[in-house]
């Protein structure tokens, strides 16, 4: 039976699991429903591309024609339906603010997906020189949109604005990009920005296999002519638990023998393409960000379990290119898309003290648009609007990373200790442990199918006990330590095989007398290990993630990693820990330790490794951090 055989199941809520098309769903009641139904009318249209290929399009008006709208456009590969112009959204908008507010609101189906016409490609490549009407690419997609909607959708202002949350929001960030005058505002939400160095797929080169593989398992289907349906998703799993069917699924090439076949063409193209290739370099519009004339507000979770790097990155290349219009960030303590629904006061055992998403939603995101799209007064914004996790508050900021921040090391040394005290002159200490690829760390205790996203923000306890899991940590803290930019690990190591995996995570360890002050019942908070952040390297990319290099057997070498950014106290009392490994699976694909193309390698290319950290004056394994005062 073939993998698109009984294998497999046609079920949307499947795929919704942990894939970016539920972060575009906020939450609904009837209420809002009826109220849609009540004051918009829904009209769908084929809007015609300059290659002649039409994208469906869904235009919500208001009844009201006393007055004129701006528009708010949404480009999705998740379906713009309900389809039938009878069947309405329960929800509109980036929330049910917007709709109460008066806009008029425009779903796309982007080329090749749902009832648009042409062929679909993932984060389909920017062409900056167009010779001729046939290149297309999703700037010119939603630039001839734009030109449709202005001249043919009665009753708008003439202004538009863009916003999507993950694959949505890379087609937000596109919108940017040789913009339509008409496009006054954009904001690009936890964007796809780059599906090998750190969004979705990869992280620094390794493979993000569970989340691939599930979401893949649908978003890669042939879709042979437009429809209305859902491809169908895996479900064959026959177990609840991830790590043992990655365990027995082995070597990612089995994926292709015993469940795709083949078929299934964005899956290949990852397999295809295991370095930094033209493939993977053409499909990030970072380098593009240039000249950007719209107001650009871009959002981001702290605890996305997607699409952290997108938003830090897009933020980072426009403001790099130092745009004439405004450019904001905001970052909150969020998951993936979730700052569009619920109070987003707490995240698991993590209470934040406030309603984040109510805030976020109405004094930032309505009142950025409503000010850039209807004229209102000037929002209060900073540069970058902060959620500092960890005080629970909110900071602005001037610039980000903030002006403030200090660029510290937090230096390993012996007997698990952590300090910005470099190592001294003297021994050559190290760490070590064994990696065996048929027992890999597990990146979460939980027993579960889908990847979630509690793994980014769990108890770390799990993992600190095992013996192939170094643990460091600095004394107890005497004041308040906040760290506010960016993480960069920098690791001296050394092996017995010729490639490895390094995972770093920091860690804030609450003291054992902590408040139980969990939103679950029953929690002991006292020792609880808080993962800030966690992020992995393959140190075969250490040099290049083009040209990777074999790592020497027995020979030291660096390996530096961007770590991603934060911003979190540890608060008085409190510890700082780094728990370094060699495997965060399922979440990560297992290193054969052998240096092999992984995508191809055999059961027989695993082995175990030894793996020593080395923290010695001259090769000093440490964390960069970005520290800034307290209040």
């Amino acid at each position: 039976m073939n993998a698109y055989g009984k294998t497999y199941i046609l079920s949307a809520a499947i795929s919704m699991l942990s894939f970016g098309v539920n972060a575009q769903r906020p939450v609904v009641n009837q209420d809002d429903a009826i109220y849609i139904k009540n004051h918009y009318t829904k009209i769908e249209k084929l809007v015609p591309m300059r290659d002649g290929i039409k994208l469906f399009t869904v235009i919500y008006v208001p009844k009201d024609t006393r007055r004129k709208y701006p528009v708010m456009y949404n480009r999705t590969p998740y379906s713009a339906g309900p389809y039938g112009e009878n069947a309405y959204k329960a929800s509109l908008g980036p929330s049910m603010l917007f709709a109460k507010e008066g806009y008029i609101f425009v779903y796309q189906d982007v080329r090749g997906r749902y009832l648009s016409e042409g062929e679909f490609v993932a984060t389909r490549p920017y062409i900056p020189h167009k010779k001729n009407k046939a290149d297309t690419d999703e700037s010119s997609d939603s630039y001839d949109t734009i030109e449709w909607l202005v001249r043919n959708v009665a009753g708008n202002n003439g202004k538009v604005g863009t916003w999507g949350i993950s694959a949505p929001g890379f087609y937000t960030t596109m919108t940017t990009i040789d913009a339509h005058p008409a496009l006054k505002a954009a904001s690009p939400q936890a964007p796809v920005t780059d599906w090998f160095m750190g969004d979705d797929r990869h992280h620094n080169g390794a493979f993000y296999l569970m989340g691939t593989f599930s979401f893949l398992s649908y978003y890669g289907a042939v879709r042979p002519e437009p429809t209305t349906e859902h491809a169908a998703s895996f479900a064959g799993y026959g177990t609840p638990d991830a790590y043992s069917f990655y365990k027995e699924l082995g070597p990612v090439k089995n994926v292709n023998e015993k469940y795709f076949k083949g078929n299934n063409a964005i899956w290949n193209e990852m397999v295809d393409n295991e370095t930094y290739t033209a493939f993977w370099q053409s499909r990030t519009p970072v380098p593009h960000l240039k000249k950007i004339k719209p107001a650009v507000m871009t959002v981001g979770g702290w605890f996305d379990q997607e699409d952290l790097y997108g938003p830090l990155k897009t933020f980072a290349g426009i403001e790099k290119n130092k745009p004439t219009a405004p450019n904001y960030l905001v970052m909150g303590p969020w998951t993936h898309g979730s700052w569009t629904r619920g109070n987003n006061d707490a995240l698991g055992n993590i209470r934040f003290y406030s309603e984040t998403g109510p805030y976020y939603r109405e004094h930032i995101e309505l009142a950025f648009f409503n000010h850039y799209l209807k004229g209102t007064v000037q929002p209060d914004m900073a540069k970058a609007t902060i959620f500092e996790t960890g005080s629970n508050q909110w900071k602005k900021y001037s610039a980000w990373p903030p002006k403030e921040a200090e660029q510290k090391n937090l230096y390993f040394h012996a007997n698990g200790k952590l300090s910005f005290e470099a190592p001294v002159t003297g021994e050559h200490p190290y760490d070590e442990y064994l990696s065996d690829p048929d027992k890999p760390v597990p990146y979460t205790k939980e027993i579960r199918i889908d990847r979630g996203s509690d793994f980014m923000y769990e108890d770390q306890r799990f993992a600190a006990t095992r013996p192939d899991v170094l643990v460091y940590q600095t004394d107890v803290l005497e004041k308040d330590l906040i760290i506010s930019g960016n993480l960069m690990a920098d690791l001296f190591v050394s092996t017995t095989g010729t490639d490895a995996d390094f995972v770093v995570k920091v860690i804030d360890v609450y003291p054992g007398d902590a408040a139980d002050d969990s939103p679950l019942p029953g929690t002991k908070m006292g020792g609880f290990q808080l993962l800030v952040r966690g992020e992995v390297m393959r140190a075969k990319f250490r040099k290049s993630f083009t040209v990777p290099e074999a790592m020497v057997p027995n020979e030291i070498t660096e390996v530096k990693f961007d770590m991603q950014d934060a911003a979190h106290c540890f608060k008085k009392g409190h510890r700082l820990m780094v728990q370094v490994q060699s495997s965060w699976f399922p979440l990560v694909d297992r290193n054969p330790q052998k240096f092999v193309n992984i995508y191809k390698a055999t059961e027989a290319d695993f082995q175990k490794a030894t793996h020593r950290v080395h923290f010695a004056d001259d090769r000093p394994s440490h964390l960069r951090i970005s520290v800034v005062k307290g209040d």
